[in-house]
């Protein structure tokens, strides 16, 4: 990794850990969000995935718009840091850890390869 990618992974990370705190104490169901990016293509290649531990409670999520509450969320914390993306809503995605262990044994690693890189 090029010192330049160390700095801007260290940004986002700082920012989305944030994201994810603030994320656990104001939406029900959320528990954890992860990113894949790939720094040749930065920042349009970044996707972030905001894992719920249910169905259910992703449905409730978005009857409650608080899958806007998290893209605004994101947004934020990822401006405060200069990073912007400019197709957030393509780059957010959500899922849950129900729906992991229903169609990949709860082995995140082979669910995430679902949520392709440009």
């Amino acid at each position: 990794m090029k010192k330049s990618d160390k700095k801007i992974d260290n940004a986002l990370r700082e920012a989305l850990t944030h994201v994810c705190e603030t994320a656990l104490e104001s939406v029900d169901g959320f528990v954890w969000l992860t990113h894949l990016v790939n720094y040749n293509a930065f920042p349009n290649s970044l996707k972030i995935i905001c894992v719920f531990e249910t169905d259910l409670a992703l449905v409730s999520a978005y009857d409650a718009k608080q899958d806007d509450y998290l893209c605004s969320l994101i947004n934020n914390e990822l401006s405060d840091v200069n990073i912007k993306l400019n197709k957030l809503r393509q780059q957010v995605s959500f899922d849950t850890e129900e729906a992991c262990e229903r169609s990949h044994a709860g082995k995140w690693s082979e669910r995430l390869k679902k949520f392709t890189l440009h």
